[in-house]
Formats: structure tokens, C-alpha cells, sequence
């Protein structure tokens, strides 16, 4: 065939009204603009890594890093199943590469695993903690130039693409979550990436789609809830590979799609293979029978047998019951609004409404209409499986919406009017407040209309509010300001309370009239309202609250009581 039969990239797509063709880019425009994306991640940076070192362990964190070590050091995959290896092998890799010692004879649940190695192994836990969470804060870092390159591809600007990198580089949940040794930030960043480079093969379909692929085997590598994105991804890419040419046969989409999902469920199978070449597997005891269609999907799934058996794992979980808490109500099960209504706490007031804007710009400027499916959609559809799922414990569940929300509200900058840039830079400015004076506590964050981080606890719980982080502090808060009172103490969390150098009794171990002193409770355990620790707040009195997420009461002695009974109703 000849060059006058020859198809070019992004020969066929439709010219927009309001498109131009590129003009060169000043070099002092091109370092200006280097300089803001490195000064925006520096001070993401310097936040998620300053709150890494301040918080003790998360509830899930040591039952990760003990895995991704024993995965590294032993090749066995018999913890955590419920997970993919990928997200875990790199939280892993930093304690095997700052050398920690793993007691190889100790046998236990994946639980006291984490806390033998954390605790009791010779190990500092800090130290432990730290270099395991330092290969999540520089993912959460890479994501960074992914979000601006996305929003600066879809809006043709540079201002788009660092409205959104402000945007990512100042969201208290991404800080938050970005500096734990988790696995919901790697899973969100690597899904977002998959869908620029999606966007990105409309018009180099050949390089693209492959590495998209690989992005998305990423996420569902790590985390299982990355799974309802992958029809939607694949729809997208064909999509893509059809728009790269309008000449292009439907076998040639054909085959890039199939592409896609062959180096998706490549990746995933790599992982696996990873910590156990072999792939040695029985299927632990534990692991529930699931029928109907739920089970024989997962039994079709072109993934190894730990995968499924994970898959079956996480099922089970559903098939719990679970106590939620939101806006001082609890219930057991779940509420569809959950998630919703939880972001809307979390979410700082002008991030909500770029969001709102940006949504609108994408459906209403002829420009940005093309991106709005691969925006939205892979983000509506694991958002709704979401919301009927049967744990409401945190927006960290839906931790990718801050981040493609931010790329929609990019936006914004394509809306004509002379007000645009200055109202656009006034809610930026009032997010970057917001986020800035919620620090070091980004955890309990909530926007200053349902009060700040110190009113959450009275909305939400869990790893909302209190996920067990802030042990060190009330250690440094007893020391200081209660040295030698007696302290009552109810946890919520992995950590080991004594290695801090808390000395504390259960109070639901004794009778209530003998606990005297200070009463010390996480604040998840309050918003549960457990029956047993219920009459013993309120007979205490409030005097201290340390991190936004625990709260020290003082239990006055008998004869007393009734007098802070009284002073209470």
C-alpha cells in the first residue's frame, strides 16, 4: 500500500469548534510550569512524610508489612489472601531493604504476626513503619505528575492540568491515605493511570494501550476492588483504538482490546508468581463457600487460585454484619448513602465545588465532551459497587474520586467568563487553606461546615476518624500532663500500648466502681456505643481529647458520681 493509503494517528477525529493547533510553548513558560508541579509535590511531600513519622500503626497496616516481608523473604502466600501480593510487596520492600528481622519460626495469625514482627521481633517499630510507608508516599508522589498530565491533555493547558495537580497535592484523604502503609492509594493511582493512558491511545493507540493494560493489572494486583473498572477500561479502549482511525478494521480494535486484558490478567498472574514461582496454594480452612453467581463468576476468572480464593474471602466479609456510624446514628449493616454523605464531610468546601464545575464543563464544552465517559465513568461504576457493599468504614474505600475528581475539575479552566480564573484560584486557595490547617491530623479531617477535625468524631468512626494512629501521642499526652494517675484504657487499634510506656488496666475487665481515674477511649469505641462502656462515659467527665480520634475522660470515685451525673443531664 502506499502513503496516499495510509492512515496516521488521529487521522479521522473530529476537529472541535473551539480546537487550535498547537503553538510553541515558551521554555519560560515550560520551567515556570516545572517549578509549580515540583513545588506543589514538595509540599505534599513534606506533609505525608511528616505525618508518617508522628502516627503508630493503622489497624491494617502491620498485618501488611508482615506479609509483604514474609512474601519476600519466605516466597509463601499463605497471609492475607484476601489482598493481591503487588500492593503488599512494595510496602514490604522498604523494611527488607532497611533490614528487619523476621522471626521465621514464629507461627500465629496474620494479626500477631504483624505484632510479633512490629513489637517483639527486636525490631523498631517506627522504624519499621516508616520504611514501609515510604514506597507508598513516593507512589502517591508519581500519581502526582499522572494527574497533571491527564487534566492538562483533556483541557489543552497547563493551568488545567496544575488546578488539578492543587487540587490531588492538597486533598487531606490522599494525604492522609498516601502516607500508610495500605494498599487504597496504590490502587486508585494505578487504575488512574490506566485510564489517561486509555485517553491517550486515541491517538497512539499501538504504545499506549499496552502500558494501559499493565497499569490496570497494577491496581487489580493490589486490590480486588479494582475489578468492576476493568469492563469499563476495556469498553473505553476500544473506544480509543476505534477513534485512533476511523479506517481501522473492527478485527485490528479487536485485537488492542484483547491486548489490554491479556497484559491486565498477565500482571496480576506476575504478581502471584513473584513471591512463589511454583505457586504452592491449598486453600486455607477459613475460606467460605460462596454459591450462585457469585461464585461461579469468581470460579471464571482468568486468575490464579489464591486470587479466587481471595475473591471468595471478601465475599464473606460481606456476608457480615457490620456496625456503621453517620451523623451520630448507629445501625448495623450498611446505608447506600454512606459513602456520599461521608465525602461530603471529607471533602474540603472548595474542592466540592471545582468538582460540581468541572463535571458540568466536561458535558457542557464541546472540547471536553470527548473525555467525559473516560473521567466519570471509571469512577461511577466502582463508586455504585461500592455503595452496596456491607462495610461503611471510610471514604478510603472510594479514595480514587478525589484523585479523577480533580483531573474533571481541570475543567473549569475551558469555561469562558472573566471570573473564571479568579474564582478558580479563590477555591483553590480556600482548599489549600482548609488542608493546610488541618495539619499534622489528616485522618479525621472534616470541611469547616460540619466543624473541622475535631467535630468528625461525632459524624463518622473508623479510619475516618480513628483507625488506632495516634498511640504515640497519648503516650507523650499521659506523660506530660497526668504523670502517675491511674489510667483506664480502651484501644481501638494494632499497636502495643506498653511499648509506649502506657500503663494502663481494661475497664471492661472489672466492675465500673473501681474504675477511678483517667478513662482513656479511641473514639470509634465511643461512636459504637458499646452497652459496657456506655454508663461508664457517662458518668466521667471530658477533660482532654489527643489527635482528633481519642478521647481522655475523668471517672471521679463514688461518692462524687452523682454530681457529674447531674452536671451532665
Amino acid at each position: 500500500m502506499g502513503l496516499a493509503g495510509r492512515t496516521a494517528p488521529g487521522e479521522g477525529l473530529p476537529r472541535l469548534a473551539d480546537e487550535r493547533l498547537p503553538r510553541p510553548v515558551p521554555r519560560r513558560v515550560r520551567g515556570l510550569t516545572a517549578l509549580a508541579v515540583a513545588a506543589l509535590l514538595a509540599v505534599m511531600a513534606v506533609a505525608m512524610t511528616s505525618t508518617a513519622v508522628r502516627q503508630t500503626p493503622t489497624i491494617d497496616e502491620p498485618v501488611y508489612i508482615a506479609t509483604g516481608v514474609v512474601y519476600l523473604k519466605e516466597h509463601d502466600l499463605r497471609y492475607n489472601a484476601e489482598h493481591p501480593p503487588l500492593g503488599k510487596l512494595l510496602i514490604g520492600a522498604g523494611p527488607v531493604l532497611a533490614g528487619t528481622h523476621l522471626d521465621t519460626a514464629f507461627t500465629g495469625t496474620e494479626q500477631e504476626v504483624g505484632r510479633h514482627l512490629l513489637y517483639e521481633s527486636g525490631n523498631d517499630p517506627q522504624r519499621v513503619l516508616l520504611a514501609a510507608r515510604l514506597p507508598v508516599i513516593v507512589l502517591t508522589l508519581l500519581f502526582g505528575p499522572v494527574v497533571f498530565a491527564f487534566a492538562r491533555d483533556l483541557t489543552g493547558r497547563r493551568a488545567g492540568g496544575l488546578a488539578a495537580l492543587a487540587l490531588y497535592a492538597f486533598s487531606p484523604d490522599v494525604i492522609a491515605h498516601g502516607s500508610l502503609a495500605t494498599l487504597d492509594v496504590p490502587m486508585a493511582g494505578f487504575l488512574l493511570t490506566s485510564v489517561w493512558l486509555v485517553w491517550r491511545a486515541r491517538s497512539h493507540p499501538r504504545s499506549c494501550l499496552p502500558l494501559a493494560g499493565a497499569a490496570l493489572g497494577a491496581a487489580v494486583a493490589t486490590k480486588m476492588s479494582a475489578l468492576p473498572a476493568v469492563p469499563v477500561l476495556l469498553i473505553l479502549a476500544a473506544v480509543s483504538a476505534r477513534s485512533a482511525s476511523r479506517r481501522r478494521a473492527w478485527w485490528d480494535v479487536a485485537r488492542d482490546v484483547t491486548t489490554v486484558a491479556t497484559v491486565t490478567v498477565a500482571v496480576v498472574w506476575a504478581a502471584y508468581l513473584a513471591v512463589d514461582p511454583r505457586l504452592h496454594w491449598t486453600t486455607p480452612a477459613h475460606v467460605p463457600d460462596i454459591s450462585g453467581v457469585r461464585g461461579l463468576v469468581t470460579g471464571l476468572l482468568p486468575f490464579p487460585e489464591p486470587f479466587r480464593d481471595g475473591m471468595r474471602i471478601q465475599f464473606g466479609f460481606e456476608d457480615r454484619p457490620w456496625t456503621g456510624f453517620l451523623f451520630g446514628r448507629v445501625y448495623q449493616g450498611s446505608l447506600w448513602y454512606y459513602l456520599p454523605a461521608a465525602l461530603l464531610v471529607k471533602t474540603p468546601l472548595g474542592a466540592l465545588a471545582l468538582w460540581a464545575v468541572g463535571i458540568v464543563a466536561l458535558w457542557a464544552v464541546p472540547r471536553l465532551r470527548p473525555a467525559a465517559p473516560y473521567v466519570l465513568v471509571p469512577a461511577a461504576v466502582p463508586l455504585a459497587v461500592a455503595m452496596t457493599g456491607a462495610r461503611d468504614l471510610g471514604v478510603r474505600y472510594v479514595i480514587f474520586l478525589p484523585m479523577f475528581l480533580a483531573v474533571a475539575a481541570a475543567g473549569a479552566t475551558r469555561l469562558r467568563g472573566r471570573w473564571v480564573p479568579a474564582v478558580a484560584g479563590a477555591l483553590l486557595l480556600f482548599v489549600a487553606v482548609s488542608s493546610l490547617r488541618a495539619y499534622p491530623f489528616y485522618l479525621p479531617y472534616s470541611n469547616e461546615a460540619f466543624g473541622g477535625p475535631s467535630k468528625t468524631r461525632l459524624r463518622l468512626h473508623d479510619s475516618n476518624v480513628d483507625w488506632g494512629q495516634d498511640l504515640g501521642r497519648l503516650a507523650g499526652r499521659l506523660r506530660d500532663r497526668y504523670p502517675g494517675e491511674p489510667v483506664w484504657l480502651a484501644y481501638k487499634g494494632s499497636g502495643v500500648p506498653s511499648h509506649y510506656g502506657i500503663r494502663a488496666a481494661d475497664p471492661l475487665a472489672v466492675p465500673p466502681g473501681r474504675v477511678r481515674g483517667l478513662l482513656v477511649v479511641s473514639d470509634s469505641w465511643i461512636a459504637k456505643s458499646d452497652p459496657r462502656l456506655t454508663p461508664l462515659i457517662a458518668t466521667s467527665e471530658r477533660i482532654d481529647e489527643v489527635g482528633h480520634s481519642i478521647t481522655i475522660f475523668r471517672r471521679p470515685h463514688a461518692r462524687s458520681r452523682a454530681a457529674v451525673t447531674a452536671s451532665g443531664s
